[in-house]
């Protein structure tokens, strides 16, 4: 759901001879404590260094995970943390081989995919959560539409299926971003259908404003454009169908077809920048926010950052037809290695309190949970009302990446290809079966 890296085979190799401690092979997985046997007082632990790899690094995501460490260390002096903070992209390229390793953390963010999570569950490298989950009270907190973003059986087959392996902080949505002072300007309001939309970029275009301000150097980008096109055609039930990679349902539809074609007429247009395919995501959303663009298709993970930068000239919104692509922030989970799993499942607990939501939320985080207790105004009260909105409804869809466990790969560049036209529509969605059906020939 994000900015990825291609693994290296090194990586690969590593997770394929991976074990737990002392097994030997990983045909002895890490066992379900049940919730009577596990300690969940961190101040009767001992003397504990917590090892805790995350991806918060970005203005909002960086203060708020520094102010809840700090406050758990006070709490708790007996246990230190040591903190490794990753952007995404380093973070998933490295998490493979950090599980395996002999010094492998304690708590780490985890990809909620088929090719991330549901491979370390296959290879038993992460700790079943389900007895914490009572004894911590999480499934009375947290919504089953929530967790079961977090599970897998223990063929890492299919995802919300199975033990529970990982507890979100933050609900995402990728929506439209867009700059109020620009669509004033232009005699526009916030686009309510989707030939609302398909005027407004026209508009700014004639006006000689960047409709769509984008960057798909990372490749990630690309696919939340696809993936809002699809919204404009598809149903949400069967997109979540092909997302989770489930039996009967095809990319070889009318509605895809009509999506892709879409996303090539925004880039024949002129609606994007010149160069795009050649714009880090970063620059990207910096350059919106210095005022380079009407509309941002982006996550919610952004909305601090752009309200720091634009104060009340950001707004955001669901896309027309209130279908959205979404679900939760990488889940916090327990490596399979862990010497001390019950003060990471503690951590999780801290980090996930209806305390640590207000401080999410203050920060200009999006809290999974407990949004509408939340104090918020301008972007921050658009962000938590279209998340009220949206999980609360049946239009919300995962990435398209979680289906297999090549299917990040495979959709970022197979849209890659269909926007700098090497494919056509017809081989663009050809690829992106031919990964579905491999995918389901390997469960």
């Amino acid at each position: 759901m994000l900015s990825r890296r291609t693994f290296s085979l090194l990586a690969l190799a590593a997770l394929a001879t991976a074990c737990t401690p002392g097994s030997g092979s990983v045909g002895k997985r890490p066992v379900d404590r049940p919730a009577g046997e596990v300690r969940t007082d961190p101040a009767t632990m001992g003397n504990v260094t917590l090892t805790v790899w995350d991806q918060e690094v970005r203005g909002g995501q960086e203060k708020q995970i520094t102010t809840l460490n700090e406050a758990f260390q006070r709490k708790y002096p007996n246990i230190v943390i040591k903190r490794v903070a990753r952007s995404f992209d380093d973070l998933r390229s490295t998490v493979k081989l950090g599980l395996t390793g002999a010094e492998a953390p304690d708590v780490v963010q985890v990809n909620n995919g088929k090719q991330d999570m549901g491979s370390f569950v296959k290879a038993g490298l992460l700790q079943p959560l389900d007895g914490y989950a009572t004894a911590h009270r999480w499934t009375e907190r947290i919504p089953d539409s929530v967790l079961r973003l977090a599970r897998y059986p223990d063929s890492g087959g299919v995802l919300g299926e199975g033990r529970l392996y990982g507890v979100p902080q933050t609900g995402e949505l990728v929506g439209l971003y867009y700059n109020k002072d620009k669509l004033a300007r232009l005699g526009l309001q916030p686009p309510k259908t989707w030939q609302d939309f398909d005027n407004a970029l026209a508009v700014a275009k004639r006006a000689r404003e960047l409709p769509i301000q984008f960057g798909n150097l990372e490749k990630s980008s690309g696919t939340y454009l696809f993936s809002l096109a699809m919204h404009r055609y598809g149903k949400a039930e069967e997109e979540t169908r092909l997302a989770t990679g489930r039996d009967g349902v095809s990319w070889n539809t009318d509605a895809n077809k009509q999506a892709a074609r879409l996303v090539l007429s925004w880039a024949d247009n002129g609606y994007f920048p010149q160069g795009f395919a050649g714009i880090k995501a970063d620059d990207s959303w910096a350059a919106f926010a210095r005022g380079e663009g009407v509309f941002h298709v982006s996550g919610t993970w952004l909305a601090a950052d752009l309200q720091a930068a634009m104060g009340d000239n950001a707004g955001f919104q669901l896309p027309p037809g209130q279908t959205v692509t979404g679900g939760t922030g990488l889940p916090f989970a327990v490596s399979g290695r862990s010497k001390n799993p019950d003060a990471a499942a503690s951590y999780i607990q801290f980090i996930t309190s209806p305390e640590a939501m207000k401080v999410l939320a203050d920060n200009g985080n999006l809290p999974v949970v407990e949004a509408d207790k939340q104090a918020a105004t301008g972007l921050k009260k658009d962000v938590f009302s279209a998340w009220q909105t949206a999980s609360r409804s049946t239009g919300l869809v995962p990435y398209l990446d979680y289906a297999t466990v090549t299917a990040y790969d495979t959709v970022t560049g197979a849209v890659e290809q269909l926007l700098s036209k090497q494919d056509s529509v017809e081989r663009f969605l050809t690829v992106l079966q031919d990964d579905l059906d491999s995918g389901r020939g390997g469960r």
